[in-house]
């Protein structure tokens, strides 16, 4: 679908209207937001369907560092996410929004999902390993090297219905000593696969020059890498490639959509897809009006966007009906309900 020049412009117009607005509301709710929801923007025509018109963006908690990895437990109902620089994870409880600390210390962990038992895998910076907590409490470590040499710092990752983990290693954790512990690259930037049987650990693409957030589509045939190596690479794209999954393996790499919008191009961070194949995306490090979630249908094309005061990090669907996005906005963690569905298990 090609947007016209009428649809064109009232995107744009709504996206400023929705930045004013944003930067006016009052997030603590004493002063609740006017329906619509003026943040949850629709830029072409197949988002309404998506968007909620009597339901806020709500901050559910704020005062970490840096926020990151949202993953839902369907059985706790609860969701934990990382502060990585303060080396916990904190939880939110559906059942009274109560919000504790979680696990301290947490290993500097960033992205978090749950296994096909109900397992939590955490990404861990300071450990520089991929950890599950068992439902003994004991903690298994998945993966700490490859080839020999030290992992860098895996940063996010899903599990696949036939127990394959995959996970991302861009190495931000040992930059610097706030997300951990700095140490140099050993490793070339690359997405892994564990294998479930096995415990093999194999390097599935290193195409990317910084692989960050990864999910998969809802029939598990493609994989999506945001690429953030903008950071430290000015050759790199500011895109989201994809890849077609066969047998644990890749195949006909292309880049699935570009973060440019109109004259502006931030960075996508964490993403999930819903049961529609719609790829919702952290991003941000641009300002007002951009920063958020970024929203493509599965033709690559961006159809709406959620905007929100702080870069957003990263993001999941959980509640009862798994149709809440949380998100994880720098210093804080905020969610609203929409009209899809999680397509996977976090």
């Amino acid at each position: 679908m090609v947007p016209n020049r009428r649809n064109f412009l009232a995107a744009a117009a709504g996206s400023v209207s929705a930045a004013m607005a944003q930067t006016q509301r009052d997030w603590s709710g004493r002063n609740p937001v006017r329906y619509p929801e003026p943040d949850v923007v629709v830029l072409d025509n197949r988002f309404n369907k998506y968007k909620i018109g009597n339901t806020p963006i709500l901050r559910l908690h704020t005062g970490c560092l840096w926020a990151e990895g949202p993953a839902w437990s369907g059985v706790g109902r609860y969701l934990v996410w990382s502060d990585i620089p303060n080396n916990v994870q904190m939880r939110w409880c559906e059942e009274d929004g109560h919000v504790s600390v979680f696990r301290t210390p947490a290993g500097n962990s960033n992205g978090n999902t749950f296994d096909w038992e109900g397992r939590q895998i955490a990404f861990e910076h300071g450990n520089r390993r991929v950890a599950r907590y068992e439902h003994n409490g004991r903690t298994t470590v998945l993966a700490d090297k490859y080839n020999g040499k030290p992992l860098n710092a895996p940063n996010d990752g899903a599990v696949h219905p036939d127990g394959g983990i995959w996970f991302t290693d861009p190495g931000y954790g040992i930059l610097l000593n706030y997300e951990g512990n700095k140490a140099p690259l050993e490793l070339k930037e690359a997405v892994y696969r564990i294998d479930a049987r096995s415990g093999k650990i194999d390097k599935v693409t290193d195409e990317i020059y910084k692989p960050n957030g990864l999910c998969f589509s809802p029939d598990y045939k493609k994989v999506y890498v945001a690429d953030t190596g903008s950071t430290h690479y000015p050759e790199a794209p500011k895109n989201i490639k994809v890849w077609e999954v066969v047998d644990g393996r890749l195949r006909n790499g292309r880049q699935f959509c570009s973060m440019a919008l109109n004259d502006k191009t931030g960075i996508a961070d964490g993403i999930r897809c819903d049961t529609d194949g719609n790829v919702w995306v952290g991003a941000g490090w641009v300002g007002p009006g951009y920063d958020g979630v970024h929203i493509f249908a599965p033709d690559g094309q961006r159809i709406g966007q959620i905007l929100l005061p702080e870069i957003c990090s990263n993001v999941c669907f959980g509640g009862t009906r798994r149709n809440r996005l949380f998100m994880t906005g720098s210093q804080s963690l905020y969610a609203v309900y929409v009209e899809a569905i999680g397509a996977h298990i976090c």
